[in-house]
């Protein structure tokens, strides 16, 4: 007779390690537009609406990202209010370092940009030197999740300052300024999608000229009619975009829309 042990033998089923970050879909390229406008126009709100003053506001949204940093951190899978928030609150954390260095410290759009996308590109040698990939379908731990928030505050930072360097800073406006880089994020679709081109270079690519353009945007409609503007202001521009927010993670909420999951080693 045997013993029911020597019969059975015990299946061990490898456990789900989730993705910390969101698959890329259509809805995620949607709300990163969205967050980036709102990082724009609120961070205008914040210091000339209520009157906060950039310095203020600057350490005022520096705490709620460490919070909401640590909230993040904290999860061991992608959940789409938190990272949502995460989001567009380092837009707008990324959009107040670039106005202090211009406008409390006098440091030039030309500089700023350049120092930024030093920094940007010196996070990526360091991520990939240590990681190997800078994938994000891979941010399954703590160091490579801190390599991709630092990697996307200064994609913010860069992009704020790169955005008012084409408008402003060069003359060209805000509607031919969004849609030059809005041109520019169709040529790199059009490389990823038809030339083949390697998708995780594309997705930064892209990711980094999200935030200009949306800050463009966010400009073009709450800046006043005599600034170039459609004159709609700070507070209409940056509730609209933040109701449009809220709708689409509510969505990616009960539908799980972007979570995305692979086998534990």
């Amino acid at each position: 007779m045997t013993s029911p042990s020597s019969d059975c033998q015990q299946v061990t089923v490898p456990a789900v390690i989730y993705n910390r970050v969101p698959r890329v879909t259509a809805d995620f390229w949607l709300i990163k537009l969205m967050a980036v406008t709102v990082g724009e126009t609120a961070a205008d709100f914040l210091a000339g609406h209520l009157g906060f003053g950039l310095p203020m506001t600057s350490w005022l949204m520096s705490g709620f990202l460490v919070v909401s940093l640590a909230l993040q951190f904290a999860q061991r899978k992608y959940l789409p209010s938190v990272y949502w928030l995460t989001v567009v609150v380092i837009s707008v954390v990324g959009t107040l370092i670039s106005d202090n260095l211009v406008d409390n410290l006098g440091v030039s759009l030309e500089t700023t940009t350049t120092v930024f996308g030093l920094a940007l590109a010196a996070t990526f040698i360091v991520w990939f030197a240590i990681e190997r990939t800078l994938s994000i379908h891979t941010i399954y731990t703590t160091r490579r999740e801190a390599f991709y928030w630092l990697a996307i505050l200064f994609t913010f930072a860069l992009g704020t300052a790169a955005g008012d360097l084409l408008a402003e800073g060069l003359g060209l406006g805000y509607l031919q300024a969004g849609l030059m880089y809005g041109l520019v994020i169709g040529a790199i679709a059009f490389a990823y999608y038809v030339r083949k081109a390697n998708g995780i270079l594309a997705f930064w690519l892209a990711y980094i000229l999200t935030r200009p353009m949306g800050a463009s945007f966010g400009d073009l409609l709450a800046q006043s009619h005599a600034n170039g503007g459609l004159g709609l202001g700070t507070v209409v521009t940056s509730f609209a975009f933040l109701a449009i927010i809220a709708a689409i993670i509510v969505y990616m909420t009960v539908t799980h829309e972007g979570l995305e999951g692979g086998s534990g080693q």
